[in-house]
């Protein structure tokens, strides 16, 4: 049945998403500050920010010292500590920004378009910080299934993988890995690579083309939602064509069909993208078959859904 307590505006979450875009949480992150002196840091109506204060003091994320505001131990522990069982940094951003372009939705509706987007360095970089966070856990268990069989020291190719977190796993394994990204997404991460792993960074376009192979491997992370049946069919061809024989493919993806999470998720790439979505596994498996991979079905790995499809030895 429909779900009633869903329709709630979710408060605290834009409080916080405020507070993370002004700058509030980063400031404090230095010392305890006296309000005049954050309104001034932060650019913000003293009013205004003295109201979210209040808030946020109520809500456990700050505290007063004195006449000075500092972030609660969890607080800081939650924004700025990794080593922290419930770590989070800024990843949530990259849902606050999605919330903004969901507002947006009846207007998409009409026009069949995707909202403009606005800021896009700066949500860039919370999409990046989301992918990571949420990919922490699953990577080792997602890598240990991709290499299953394969031989040691193999070829990956991560496709769209500039977050880092699911190469540094394969590399972890053994694998020796390219992964192609955007040439700002590279930008962004190339200092956080270390060098000392074997894994190269090269700017580029999957859309356009692939790095030469060949590869044992080419994992597809969350990229096939992004684009349509056409992209997706020369991305599957390009792919295929830069495997070694026996290689295979690794789609981890939202197979829509499957529960209700990748329908909803469709509505999102509906609102961001000009042709994405969620595709069914038999869409999958009719596309990879005409690029010459055979895949069987999928399977479910710490809690994604992973299409393998092979190509023939």
């Amino acid at each position: 049945m429909p779900n009633t307590a869903s329709f709630q505006l979710p408060q605290e979450f834009l409080i916080v998403g405020a507070a993370v875009q002004t700058g509030l949480f980063k400031e404090l992150k230095n010392a305890p500050t006296t309000l005049e002196e954050l309104a001034v840091k932060t650019k913000s109506d003293q009013r205004a920010l003295w109201t979210v204060v209040e808030a946020l003091v109520v809500l456990e994320y700050l505290e007063y010292e004195g006449n000075k505001i500092k972030l609660t131990e969890e607080a800081d522990n939650i924004l700025f500590n990794p080593d922290y069982e419930h770590f989070t940094g800024f990843s949530f951003m990259h849902a606050y920004n999605l919330m903004k372009a969901w507002l947006q939705l009846p207007e998409v509706m009409i026009s069949g378009k995707p909202v403009s987007k606005k800021d896009a360095p700066r949500h860039t970089k919370d999409f990046i910080r989301a992918m990571s966070h949420h990919a922490r856990q699953s990577a080792p268990e997602i890598a240990d299934y991709c290499l299953k069989d394969l031989p040691a020291g193999s070829r990956v190719l991560d496709v769209g993988g500039g977050p880092l977190t699911y190469a540094i796993a394969f590399a972890g394994k053994g694998a020796v890995v390219t992964v192609l990204d955007l040439p700002e997404v590279i930008d962004m991460m190339q200092p956080e690579l270390d060098q000392n792993l074997p894994i190269k960074l090269v700017k580029g376009d999957f859309t356009i083309g692939l790095p030469a192979g060949p590869y044992d491997l080419v994992y597809l992370g969350n990229v096939c939602h992004i684009y349509g049946e056409q992209e997706n069919r020369k991305l599957f061809i390009d792919a295929a064509k830069e495997l070694a024989p026996g290689g295979r493919i690794v789609i981890n993806d939202m197979i829509r069909g499957t529960g209700v999470m990748p329908a909803i998720f469709a509505v999102n790439m509906l609102i961001n993208t000009p042709s994405g979505g969620t595709w069914t596994f038999e869409q999958y498996q009719s596309w990879l078959n005409a690029a010459g991979l055979s895949a069987i079905s999928w399977k479910e790995v710490a809690g994604r859904q992973l299409i393998k499809a092979t190509k023939a030895a």
